[in-house]
């Protein structure tokens, strides 16, 4: 089991154990307290239990092998699984959103007892803890699943926070609970717009960055001594496994396997140097190069 693999399955075993945990905690402080906020949450917990559910499942079939069927595997059920976690987190945040309105409308306020407070400070603890776990694996292993779950985790420890500041303010501020649940519906839809569009520009293709980039230059120089004019970048990302195309410009009296075995090479060490697989499409020095704002000719040459 590699380390992206590992990584996946510990954040999502250990949201399940916690999550379980909470909701059984806030769920049984809810009945104590009376509070329907709190019993509210305790089914907010349970959500992250199936989010991290979905998280394994994605990991698990994103590192089956390709097959003639899928030649590039199946790595974008990974983005896929993103994409859900995000609309699960919307739905969060639409509930929150109007469960807030409501009760600024009725003019009702937070009503929480000892009991609640304790509880509720632990849940802020853990599901921050859990949060932050999920977010730098995510990053560390660049896993947007990973990314979207703790995000999930962190709208569970902002729903908390909503209620321990209403336990200490519901005194003096009436609406606090319903102004705040507002703005934190506002930050919830925002994480799940930063989460389904970064998952779906890689679902249909992007722009390298800048620093990958660079490093594909480094590695044309390398095998070259030639600033070949790296151009027209485009990756395609597959979870593990990543395709990249782009351009280079060659001397118009380079025979054919003379540029072959140029471009075998320079694929070979970006294939090696920076686990990436490349097509490289050759270009006589002096073309012109077609971008997308110009439409190609009738016989397919550029402008």
């Amino acid at each position: 089991m590699d380390t992206r693999t590992k990584t996946g399955y510990t954040e999502g075993i250990l949201s399940i154990v916690a999550n379980t945990g909470l909701f059984v905690l806030k769920y049984w402080a809810g009945i104590v307290s009376g509070s329907v906020a709190l019993i509210a949450d305790a089914w907010h917990t349970l959500s992250d239990t199936i989010s991290s559910l979905i998280v394994i499942l994605g990991i698990k079939l994103s590192n089956k092998k390709p097959t003639p069927r899928h030649p590039f595997g199946y790595g974008r059920i990974e983005q896929i699984a993103a994409i859900f976690i995000g609309f699960l987190l919307g739905i969060v945040a639409y509930e929150f959103l109007r469960e807030s309105i409501n009760k600024f409308s009725a003019h009702e306020t937070a009503r929480f007892g000892t009991v609640a407070l304790v509880v509720t400070i632990v849940s802020i603890l853990v599901k921050e803890g859990v949060a932050q776990y999920a977010l730098r694996a995510g990053k560390k292993v660049d896993s947007d699943t990973l990314k979207a779950d703790g995000w999930h985790h962190r709208s569970d420890a902002l729903s908390s926070v909503i209620i321990l500041i209403g336990i200490f303010l519901k005194d003096y501020f009436w609406w606090i609970d319903s102004m705040l649940g507002i703005i934190i519906s506002g930050m919830l839809f925002y994480a799940v717009y930063d989460i389904v569009s970064g998952a779906i520009r890689k679902l249909l293709g992007e722009q390298p960055s800048d620093l990958l980039k660079k490093q594909i230059e480094e590695e044309v120089m390398k095998v070259t001594n030639k600033d070949l004019n790296p151009h027209h970048f485009h990756i395609h990302n597959y979870g593990q496994h990543k395709e990249l195309t782009f351009h280079i410009k060659l001397e118009e009296d380079t025979d054919i396997k003379t540029g072959h075995a140029l471009v075998t090479e320079i694929e070979k060490k970006i294939a090696k140097n920076l686990n990436i697989e490349t097509t490289i499409h050759l270009e006589p020095l002096k073309t012109h190069h077609h971008t997308f704002e110009e439409p190609y000719s009738n016989n397919g040459s550029s402008p």
